[in-house]
């Protein structure tokens, strides 16, 4: 902590009154983009990638041939049905899929294996760089815990200043948060954290009255107020954590290749506490790097963007990324849900690099605590994905661009496709076992047609395709065994490879209820039901009974239907289905074990490197986060008490908005008629809504006259 205290005294920047939450602005220029319109700038020159896409693409499409040929051979016996015909066609797209991440997977096997430098030379073991840029550490939320999304930030904040570079460094919290409590808790936070870390830290507070576009328009608003000041901007989320080393390292990466306009790192899960945090945190550290390293290899300066954990430069983002808004209804139309691919996109149309920094280590995020947390945020990013089948032909996006947007609409079309799959594989059994065949169909045939399909021959390619899915997970545990130190910190190889053989297991059992829950929400959206924009939980993941229930009744019932149909046609077809079908029938009580915090619960047989050695700003953040501190019950209750607060608070809304007669926001309306029809402060709290305070919280002549009536009624 010495470093850090001398660290701070070296700092220009000047002092900053505790109750002044922003800089002064640098505004800069963001214009929409057009989507059909556009001039392409002169060709940028990047390194040639087109040996490594075609190793990864002939490889797709030599896998996918003999998988089609040996599928056309167990359904050709005695002739293909219409219903056979469909089932070829979409195995060919299945399985295609699967031998597109086995490519990426083998690549990235090989770059790691020949321990091959990241392209932009990123070296995690050299000396730490020098950097003379100016950057802002942007943190956007949006209705998240305030005492762990601050200390997060803190953590990350004593980290930069530890490296000796903390001066080249602005910290932003960008709040578009819209309960009035946490908006009030965040602004208690903010100002503590300033009380701690001293006046000189530039570390800035913003709240918008209107949310926007969500968080594309949070980030967007700020480049335009603020983002002329700095060169690059790191985005981070709520639950982002990064160590000050590889926050310098990436700016340095900026500075040393001025064309790139991105680079992504990979975050690892970490903070895992329920068994499926435990085992997805497991699974994404142990097989993450090598599949990221895979698809950084033959991705090169066409990288995409996860929307977090990634350095920007500000003139790229301003000049390119400005996202327009689609038109039609919701859910297709509107703001860009999933902003991430396009910004990066946009970008590179705009002759700027995109990339990805997958061996940089010290990047950290969480992950859901539950299967039901998992599959809510993932129907969020569906309708994302699916969003952007509008934006697939937009003009001057590069060709692999188009391929991560395909990608991550593949990603949500397989399930309903695997769904279909499968139901019409057990109505090509049921037919055969219950629909008299015609053995001599209309026309001249000298021989019967005899419908029937070859089992040995359905049992290789079934083998085979479960050898590509397995296959990189034995890959990434061979790259593992080659580095001691870290097969150290996960415990060892034995345990590895038990935490391997259980994460598969429960994997499969928990992937048929994903199935069900995907296509029921590629479903909604394309019926033009909207997701909207719900706040992940962050907590242990306990779901009650009741509620499991009913969100694992509907997968519950299909097994269920699934079982009997497969048993009426035979006991082998029920036993050649039972993986899927027993993930569906066990969905309520994996929902429910998996969801759990015991501590004893399966001991120390998913633990990663993380764990086992805590980086520092890990171990910080938690002690941060950990801390006791008081909740708020009423917000304006606080602002009452606390004199500083409220000083703050008032200091720091925006100025009055000019509105045309006639426009009048009905919340703050009633709000207004509410406190003139009370007699005392504690009256008027209690009068109004939740919606009807964060009106007057943003009201500030009416927020002064609510805070000026007496305690009591007289």
């Amino acid at each position: 902590m010495d470093t850090l205290a001398n660290t701070r005294g070296s700092r220009t920047a000047r002092a900053i009154p505790l109750n002044e939450f922003l800089q002064p602005e640098s505004p800069m220029d963001m214009a929409a983009q057009p989507l059909r319109r556009f001039e392409p700038p002169p060709a940028p020159r990047f390194a040639s990638m087109w040996a490594r896409r075609a190793f990864i693409l002939a490889g797709t499409t030599v896998l996918t041939s003999a998988g089609c040929y040996e599928m056309y051979r167990v359904l050709q016996v005695g002739g293909i049905t219409v219903l056979e015909s469909i089932i070829l066609v979409l195995f060919v797209l299945l399985f295609a899929w699967i031998a597109f991440s086995f490519m990426s997977a083998l690549a990235g096997f090989a770059v790691l294996l020949t321990r091959r430098k990241n392209e932009l030379g990123i070296d995690p073991a050299a000396p730490l760089p020098a950097i003379h840029s100016r950057t802002a550490m942007l943190l956007p939320t949006y209705n998240e815990d305030p005492y762990r999304v601050l200390a997060r930030l803190r953590a990350i904040y004593e980290s930069v200043e530890e490296t000796g570079h903390g001066a080249a460094f602005d910290w932003f919290v960008l709040s578009d948060t819209t309960d009035p409590a946490i908006w009030i808790a965040e602004e208690k936070c903010f100002l503590q954290l300033r009380r701690d870390v001293g006046s000189a830290a530039a570390i800035f507070y913003r709240h918008r009255p209107e949310n926007i576009a969500r968080k594309s328009g949070n980030i967007e608003e700020w480049v335009r107020r603020f983002g002329a000041a700095y060169e690059c901007m790191l985005i981070l989320d709520a639950d982002s954590l990064m160590t000050g080393d590889t926050v310098v390292r990436l700016v340095a990466a900026m500075e040393e290749h001025p064309k790139v306009a991105l680079v992504q790192t990979l975050p690892i899960i970490v903070n895992a506490r329920s068994l499926f945090a435990r085992w997805q945190q497991f699974a994404g550290r142990l097989y993450g790097p090598m599949l990221a390293a895979g698809i950084a290899w033959w991705h090169g300066s066409e990288g995409n963007y996860w929307g977090h954990n990634a350095i920007i430069r500000v003139r790229a983002f301003a000049q390119c990324a400005g996202l327009p808004e689609l038109s039609g209804r919701k859910p297709f139309g509107g703001h860009i849900l999933s902003h991430d691919f396009i910004e990066a996109a946009m970008m590179r149309r705009g002759g700027w690099a995109v990339h990805m920094a997958p061996t940089l280590r010290g990047s950290y995020e969480e992950c859901p605590p539950s299967l039901s947390d998992f599959a809510a945020r993932d129907r969020r990013w569906c309708q994302g994905n699916l969003q952007h089948l509008a934006l697939l032909p937009a003009r001057g996006f590069h060709w692999v661009s188009r391929l991560h947007l395909l990608t991550g609409i593949g990603s949500y079309l397989t399930a309903p496709l695997w769904l279909i799959f499968l139901t019409l594989g057990i109505l090509v059994s049921l037919q055969a076992q219950f629909v008299r065949p015609e053995y001599f169909p209309k026309g001249y045939s000298l021989f019967p047609t005899w419908p029937a399909q070859d089992p040995i021959l359905a049992a290789w390619v079934f083998v085979g395709t479960m050898g590509m899915l397995i296959a990189p997970k034995l890959l990434a545990f061979i790259v593992l065994l080659t580095d001691r130190d870290t097969r150290r910190k996960f415990g060892g190889g034995f345990r590895v490879l038990a935490g391997i053989v259980t994460e598969t297991i429960l994997s499969g059992l928990t992937a048929p209820v994903m199935m069900i829950f995907q296509s029921s929400a590629v479903a909604e959206i394309l019926f033009g039901r909207d997701a909207g924009w719900q706040v992940q939980r962050r907590d242990d993941g306990v779901v009650s009974r009741r509620d499991t229930v009913n969100t694992y009744a509907v997968p519950t019932l299909f097994g269920l239907v699934m079982a009997i149909s497969a048993y009426a046609v035979s006991l082998p077809l029920l036993l050649w289905m039972m993986p899927v079908i027993l993930g569906l029938l066990l969905a309520i009580p994996m929902a429910i074990l998996s969801s759990s915090v015991d501590p004893n619960q399966v001991p120390r047989l998913f633990r990663t490197p993380e764990q086992t050695a805590p980086p520092i700003v890990l171990a910080r953040a938690n002690e941060l986060a950990n801390a006791p501190h008081s909740l708020l019950s009423c917000p304006l209750h606080e602002l009452h008490r606390h004199a500083d607060l409220r000083e703050a608070h008032l200091n720091n809304l925006p100025g009055q908005r000019p509105r045309k007669r006639g426009d009048v926001d009905p919340h703050l309306a009633i709000a207004r008629a509410k406190i003139e029809d009370a007699e005392s402060f504690d009256e008027a709290a209690g009068y109004l809504s939740r919606r009807e305070k964060f009106a007057v919280l943003n009201a500030p002549s009416i927020l002064a006259g609510l805070l000026a009536l007496p305690d009591h009624r007289a």
